[in-house]
This record gives structure tokens, C-alpha cells and sequence, in this order.
């Protein structure tokens, strides 16, 4: 399986190739976690990553206890995903 990218604060590499959006939702499936990110065109992306990267992103992200990441402006690639479902 091929992870898509997340990061919780501005790239500071390679610019071009990451997009930005803001996050929706923040679920578990098939035992990965998956992001569903609003772009700026209004689009949504689902991102999949682990659950350890979805945990690091959730700590930069500096939300206050119990605060809920949704609303929160990411810098993502999208790569891959869950096949078959």
C-alpha cells in the first residue's frame, strides 16, 4: 500500500509539490487512518496514512485538549490509498 502525505505545518521543501486544504473529517479504516481534507477549489480529498502519522500530525497541530482538528488548515500529497474499498 502506498501512503498519501500530511503535514500540520508549511512544507519547507520541494513547495510546489504539496497542496494545501483544510481538514473535514478524521476516521479509521481497514486499520489506517483517512482524512478527508476540503481544497481550495472546494473539493474533498481523502487522504489515508497510518495511524502513527495521523497521531503526529494531531500533536503539531496544537489543538487544546479535547479540540477537535476539524477546520484546520494541512499541507498534503496525495499518493495512494486503501484498494478495493
Amino acid at each position: 500500500m502506498t501512503h498519501d502525505r500530511i503535514h500540520a505545518r508549511k512544507p519547507t521543501h520541494d513547495i510546489e509539490r504539496w497542496s494545501v486544504g483544510t481538514i473535514e473529517r478524521v476516521t479509521e479504516r481497514d486499520g489506517h487512518c483517512v482524512f478527508d481534507v476540503r481544497t481550495d477549489a472546494g473539493e474533498t480529498v481523502e487522504l489515508v496514512v497510518t495511524v502513527a502519522i495521523r497521531d503526529l500530525v494531531l500533536r503539531r497541530l496544537d489543538l487544546e485538549e479535547g479540540e477537535l482538528p476539524i477546520g484546520t488548515r494541512v499541507w498534503y500529497r496525495k499518493r495512494g490509498g486503501i484498494s478495493g474499498g
